[in-house]
């Protein structure tokens, strides 16, 4: 069976994705106190948006992986698998946020729903990630369906997210780096997740068609 078409919408959701998040990533920035709601919403959406796409892209790798053998099917489902629970555990941290920092009577102290985003976001999200990119890391390593370059950045950057799981004994400052909620933890690794995620993508797409055996 060609799998053409389904390369081919596991590229473009994933392309899209991204470029959706790197949309909403500057708009955590644009104002220095506590940014109104139409800001709020509006990068919820585009977040909301890219992590649904997004989950095509997680259950369209595990079938290109198959295509290159039944025994790839293992490491293709734990990489799916992890993915998607990423992108629950994100979805759900942006509603948690919007819907506590809109209602909250006090923008600064935003009720006790959004302490919980810090853990979500932070080290739980890291071990997620970093799961999720072991094993499609693994899984190209043994099937060479895309280059090599991305098993070597997945790896990477794997232990990146890894790094960043202890923030969570570091306060919940955004402006510390390192702390649960840090411009570090969540805008740096999210960032560079969203770019290899772009480039992983692109490949995808311009990957030659792959048959089953």
């Amino acid at each position: 069976m060609d799998s053409t078409v389904i390369r081919r919408t596991t590229g473009t959701a994933g392309l899209v994705a991204t470029i959706l998040m790197l949309v909403e990533l500057p708009l955590y920035f644009v104002y220095d106190g506590p940014p109104p709601d139409w800001n709020i919403i509006t990068r919820s959406m585009f977040g909301l948006i890219g992590n649904t796409l997004l989950v095509v892209f997680m259950i369209g790798l595990p079938y290109l992986l198959r295509t290159r053998g039944p025994e790839y099917a293992w490491i293709g489902s734990i990489s799916a698998v992890a993915g998607v629970m990423w992108l629950t555990v994100s979805a759900v941290s942006i509603c948690l946020e919007v819907g506590a920092t809109i209602a909250a009577p006090d923008p600064i102290d935003p009720t006790i729903a959004v302490t919980g985003t810090y853990l979500l976001y932070g080290s739980l999200s890291k071990l997620l990630i970093a799961l999720f990119l072991t094993a499609f890391g693994f899984a190209i390593a043994g099937t060479a369906l895309l280059p090599r370059w991305t098993m070597w950045s997945a790896f990477g950057l794997a232990v990146i997210h890894l790094v960043f799981v202890p923030s969570m004994f570091f306060g919940n400052e955004p402006a510390n780096f390192y702390a649960a909620n840090g411009w570090g933890t969540t805008a740096t690794t999210g960032g560079l997740t969203i770019l290899w995620l772009l480039a992983v993508s692109v490949t995808v797409l311009r990957a030659k068609s792959v048959r089953t055996t």
